[in-house]
């Protein structure tokens, strides 16, 4: 059963919902969503990003280029939802766009989870993904299963599961009177050469103590959950999402000993850029970027909030393993009863 911020139905009950709206089948999903909250007086609340169809300011200049076979889209269309019934609110894409909401509700892909992530996790709000694409392995559920999945969340039967983050600093000796940048991530941190020329010359370290010294295209610090992201297609283990451990995984490096390495949840991952070498760059989920210069030194810890996953009763991670990858597995005959 979820936690429930709202004791026995006193106040009004609210969902945020995050889409991708490339996928005509958003469309026929926000229909469904919006009849269910509806018929159960929940509000909505839509991101006005997922209202537009294209960026006006493109369109507004002329003497920019127009692809003439812009990609599909699909926007939300709240007037639409509100003569179904449904009360819906648009709001910005800020820090604040999921406070007072029960659950953000995630419509698209993996990019698109980690976009609705970015509102639910300074608000410490449950996360639901609904897959609109072709993997999602960060979603709960199939858009087939959007109407039960709206009973179950209207009835409250669900649960609320957290997944580990990590927490970046970077730290540049050459600037000892800025303040260290710092972000989060719910998959990985990518830490990146700058340029396509070369190698980054880093030196990887584990709570204090050196590791290996290489030359490569970056390194990536994940959490489980992000095992099956970047990571995975770098060379990582997968990693079941409950576990906890930090991951640390070199891309394309040019070194004997630049194996991936499993830590403790509670160790202090480090890597340090060659001062005399590339400057890099580290990218949070693909989607926050902060300037590593060379000589910088970039510190990833676990963080002490988490993500809230919503979690129905949808097949365990194992079977979700082999559907998305198409793992064969024909032969199993299972444990003799």
């Amino acid at each position: 059963m979820a936690n429930d911020p709202v004791a026995d139905g006193a106040g009004h009950r609210e969902f945020l919902v995050v889409a991708h709206t490339g996928r005509e089948v958003v469309t026929q999903t926000m229909e469904s969503i919006a009849r269910h909250c509806a018929a159960a007086g929940v509000r909505l609340r839509i991101v006005d990003h997922d209202t537009r169809s294209r960026d006006a300011a493109v369109e507004a200049h002329t003497d920019v280029a127009v692809d003439p076979a812009p990609p599909e889209s699909h926007p939300v269309d709240p007037d639409h939802l509100r003569s179904i019934g449904a009360a819906v609110e648009v709001t910005s894409a800020v820090p604040a766009s999921a406070e007072g909401c029960e659950v953000v509700i995630v419509l698209g892909g993996d990019g698109t989870f980690l976009r609705a992530a970015e509102l639910a996790y300074p608000a410490e709000v449950p996360v639901l993904g609904i897959n609109l694409g072709r993997i999602g392995f960060l979603a709960e559920a199939e858009a087939n299963r959007v109407d039960e999945v709206m009973r179950q969340l209207i009835s409250r039967d669900y649960r609320v599961e957290p997944r580990m983050t990590l927490d970046v600093t970077v730290i540049d000796p050459a600037r000892p009177d800025e303040p260290p940048a710092r972000s989060w991530a719910l998959n990985e941190i990518a830490i990146l050469n700058r340029t396509s020329h070369g190698v980054l010359e880093l030196v990887t370290e584990v709570d204090g103590r050196p590791v290996s010294a290489f030359g490569a295209d970056g390194v990536l610090v994940s959490t489980p959950t992000g095992s099956t992201a970047y990571a995975f297609s770098a060379g990582g283990p997968v990693m079941w999402p409950d576990l906890e451990a930090i991951l640390v995984v070199p891309s394309n490096a040019h070194a004997l000993f630049a194996r991936p390495l499993v830590t403790s949840p509670r160790s202090l991952v480090a890597v340090e850029i060659d001062k005399g070498g590339r400057s890099a760059f580290a990218l949070c989920d693909g989607r926050r970027r902060l300037d590593v210069p060379a000589g910088a030194r970039v510190e990833v810890v676990r963080s002490e909030r988490s993500v809230l996953w919503v979690r129905i009763d949808s097949d365990p991670f194992t079977d979700r393993l082999v559907t998305k990858f198409d793992l064969p597995v024909t032969g199993w005959r299972g444990r003799p009863i």
